[in-house]
């Protein structure tokens, strides 16, 4: 095979038999991409050739916020990496977000083409859940259904992309500690015995002591998460 030199040769070197062990070692440490944070969990760096399956897996979430009369749908898609074998790991790979407002069209496309880019390129991608949930609306925020606060949709968007870490297993779950847990116990008994009242028109299936319900006229308002809320009709003062 004959091969036309056009340029001017300025140096040239023989290659070697250590010099392909040596690339091949590197290669080697390049494609053992397994790191740990501190907390002990498994970070992957995906290589930028990586392409995308025909199928994936994906789970959505609904966000609904009374600041809009349309719901959010966050769909998270995962990617399977080493499948069936002991190093298979399940890392998000892309994320859709779909909503009839279109008021928030532009940027809803702008985050998710960035958080994909994000996800595609492996990592530590933890950080976008701090990020997220750190960003606040300057006209103010607004209270979910039984009591949380959320600073802005982006924020409200951040606890969705960390509760499907957790389900993945990239975020530890918080767990409270055996005193904590005792204390709420405590609490709980406390209030039971303190809020425990007998109402000739209360129905049984409701909670003993629960109160009357201006809306559905039921017996059935008890106190969930900071919020007076009816189980019968689901009427709650917090929206």
């Amino acid at each position: 095979m004959t091969i036309k030199i056009e340029k001017r040769i300025a140096k040239y070197r023989v290659e070697k038999p250590e010099d392909k062990a040596a690339v091949k070692a590197a290669e080697e440490k390049r494609a053992d991409t397994t790191e740990y944070r501190k907390d002990g969990g498994k970070v992957i760096w995906m290589h930028e050739k990586l392409e995308r399956p025909e199928v994936l897996i994906g789970s959505t979430y609904k966000i609904k916020t009374p600041v809009s009369d349309h719901a959010m749908y966050v769909t998270i898609n995962d990617i399977v990496l080493n499948e069936g074998t002991e190093h298979e790991h399940r890392r998000p790979f892309e994320v859709f977000i779909n909503s009839k407002n279109l008021d928030h069209f532009q940027w809803i496309v702008a985050l998710t083409r960035i958080i994909s880019a994000v996800f595609r390129k492996g990592g530590d991608v933890t950080f976008l859940v701090d990020e997220l949930k750190a960003v606040f609306d300057p006209r103010g925020g607004y209270w979910q259904p039984g009591g949380k606060f959320m600073p802005s949709i982006i924020a409200e968007l951040g606890y969705v992309i960390e509760k499907h870490l957790q389900m993945i297993g990239m975020i530890a779950r918080p767990e409270m500690d055996i005193h904590h847990k005792k204390l709420i116990e405590e609490k709980r008994a406390e209030f039971e015995a303190r809020k425990q009242q007998t109402d000739a028109f209360a129905r049984a299936d409701f909670p003993e002591g629960a109160q009357l319900c201006l809306k559905c006229s039921t017996a059935a308002v008890v106190m969930m998460d900071g919020c007076m809320t009816c189980l019968n009709c689901g009427d709650s003062k917090c929206g």
